[in-house]
């Protein structure tokens, strides 16, 4: 299962991690992703949906 918004479509970014002696490895930050019942073209729907998302509206919750 992919961690990507099925909404707006974004997805986890890379960096890498950094020690003090900078030693650098692989990271990634994962996206804050909810399982929402939200109506999709007029029919409720399990959905997996970012946080930016429900907080800006796109996204029309079921009660």
């Amino acid at each position: 299962m992919s961690k990507v918004c099925e909404v707006c479509g974004r997805g986890p970014k890379y960096g890498n991690r950094v020690s003090h002696a900078h030693n650098v490895t692989a990271r990634r930050w994962e996206i804050n992703l909810q399982k929402v019942h939200a109506l999709v073209q007029g029919a409720p729907k399990r959905i997996r949906v970012c946080t930016s998302c429900i907080k800006s509206d796109k996204v029309q919750k079921v009660a």
